[in-house]
């Protein structure tokens, strides 16, 4: 008799654990889009207010030095000739589009020089090379 309560309580132990779950559904908008809300969320959105800010005082013409020196490192950055000139193209996060924990071009602005001075920054300009 012993035997087949510890034979039965060996079955059940296993399958009373195996019942128990969790699930976890998240979204990327709405109103409970941050719902995981932390401090590091924080540091992207200054990100991008920063980055927003800064892109809105660039002129066109502005050296490639100037720019670095006032943006600081970009996120990625492009280089290759077009018609005997250096175009470069260095990216910015300003937005943001997935909740995935990297920064993608898309989420981010073009700047792009052509022979060391800024030509152009957003997605139009980034096109038209």
């Amino acid at each position: 008799m012993k035997n087949s309560n510890l034979y039965k309580l060996l079955i059940a132990l296993p399958l009373a654990a195996s019942l128990t779950g969790c699930i976890i559904v998240g979204t990327d908008d709405g109103p409970d889009a941050n719902w995981m809300s932390s401090n590091s969320d924080s540091a992207w959105k200054e990100e991008q207010r920063v980055n927003n800010q800064k892109i809105a005082d660039l002129q066109l013409g502005d050296s490639f030095e100037k720019v670095r020196s006032l943006m600081g490192t970009p996120r990625f950055n492009e280089a290759f000739e077009k018609e005997g000139k250096a175009v470069q193209v260095i990216f910015y996060r300003t937005m943001h589009k997935h909740s995935d924990g990297e920064t993608t071009k898309d989420e981010c602005t073009a700047l792009i020089f052509n022979g060391g001075e800024l030509v152009g920054f957003g997605d139009k300009a980034y096109s038209r090379l």
